[in-house]
């Protein structure tokens, strides 16, 4: 199997490389893509030996040809936004891992999916941007879309194999979305107003970047996986529940018409759903040790805390508004967890300028890309506005 990896450099890309590494004789890497960390990428380059290396700042683009060069590396070195599509869509790639953070990654993801290539989606905001699109793409290209996030991965085992988009026919009441409540989950709402982002990008059981670690902090990566969740599985919002589960040991459960739940459980890694995606239909080794759970011993589940988790309340808001409503609030949310990490912000105006920019703007319908990037456009300027006046 020929492997394109977008954001190879990030958590996901590593471990996506890390279980390759495992299986050299199954994989084969033609591509990796990064933003800026030209030293990591160089790394991964003299290891897995790609066809092309791309980055997305051209200056790191620039370093990187030149430490390619001097290592003798038979690498084609690209850089900019078309370069991401250009590698999404190689003839000799069958699967593209989409791993970008953010809405960078919407582009060459629908590139890969009109390609019909084998998407192993990562990038939560390909669907929160734009479903309908990129859905409708995936259908018409006849491409294979399995997600990684460890949720929906645990929901795509746990519901029936040919799963054919109908919950009732399936005879599914509804799906329980875990989520750990990151590390604000028992702090007092009297302290959430001074937490820093070192704190906010300290969560208790994953390793993530620090966008989606402020979002776990404040439980809109929860909201963002309820919208994609609604794409991937044709659930309304009223069939995804949300639980929150703090050992992050069970990732996701289904619930049945006759009172059955299964569930998909695993340590914490998220080398267990990327290598069920890149065998698919197969299973291989991850990597990943065996769950205890003698030692795991207790789980708990409560109901998520709206008050203490409005930016999850405002995704649920979105969902139901439809249209562009999603768009700009991934869009808002980007901005605003920018801010608080360049500590221009507190972290609870991260929800008040998304609140915000949902008020101000109007929710427009989507018939092209081009609706989702004017909506994001457009929400991204107020967001910015919000900032400075707050």
């Amino acid at each position: 199997m020929n492997i394109t990896i977008l954001g190879s450099t990030g958590s996901i890309g590593t471990s996506t490389l890390d279980v390759v590494a495992r299986h050299s004789g199954k994989f084969k890497i033609v591509a990796l893509t990064a933003n800026c960390q030209a030293d990591l990428l160089f790394r991964q380059c003299v290891q897995f030996k790609p066809r092309f290396a791309v980055m997305l700042d051209k200056n790191a683009a620039a370093q990187l040809r030149q430490r390619v060069r001097e290592a003798g590396l038979a690498i084609e070195v690209l850089s900019g936004a078309a370069a991401l599509e250009q590698v999404s869509v190689l003839p000799e790639t069958d699967t593209v891992m989409a791993a970008i953070v953010g809405a960078a990654g919407l582009q060459p993801t629908l590139a890969a999916a009109r390609a019909g290539k084998k998407i192993l989606l990562a990038n939560k905001e390909t669907l929160v941007m734009a479903g309908n699109v990129f859905m409708d793409a995936v259908r018409a290209s006849g491409s294979v879309l399995l997600p990684i996030d460890s949720e929906h991965n645990a929901i795509f085992q746990a519901l029936p194999r040919g799963y054919d988009g109908n919950l009732a026919r399936s005879g599914v009441r509804r799906i329980l979305l875990t989520a750990s409540g990151g590390p604000f989950r028992n702090m007092p709402l009297s302290e959430l107003q001074h937490v820093t982002p070192e704190q906010a990008c300290a969560h208790p059981n994953w390793v993530m970047g620090r966008k989606i670690s402020v979002d776990s902090a404040s439980m809109m990566n929860k909201g963002l996986e309820v919208i994609e969740a609604h794409w991937l599985f044709n659930a309304s919002a009223d069939d995804i529940q949300v639980v929150v589960h703090p050992q992050s040991v069970i990732h996701s459960l289904v619930e049945y018409v006759d009172g059955s739940v299964l569930a998909q459980l695993g340590n914490p890694d998220m080398r267990i759903p990327i290598a069920y995606g890149l065998a698919w239909p197969e299973r291989i080794d991850s990597g990943v040790a065996p769950l205890d759970l003698f030692k795991v011993a207790t789980m708990d589940f409560t109901a998520p805390d709206f008050v203490r988790f409005p930016c999850l309340a405002l995704a649920y808001q979105a969902l139901r508004a439809a249209g562009t409503a999603p768009a700009i609030l991934n869009a808002a949310n980007e901005v605003a967890v920018a801010a608080f990490l360049d500590k221009q912000i507190p972290f609870l105006s991260i929800p008040r300028v998304i609140e915000a920019v949902l008020d101000t703007l109007p929710v427009g319908t989507i018939g092209s890309l081009d609706d989702v990037l004017a909506a994001d456009a457009d929400a991204r300027r107020a967001a910015q506005q919000q900032i400075k006046q707050s």
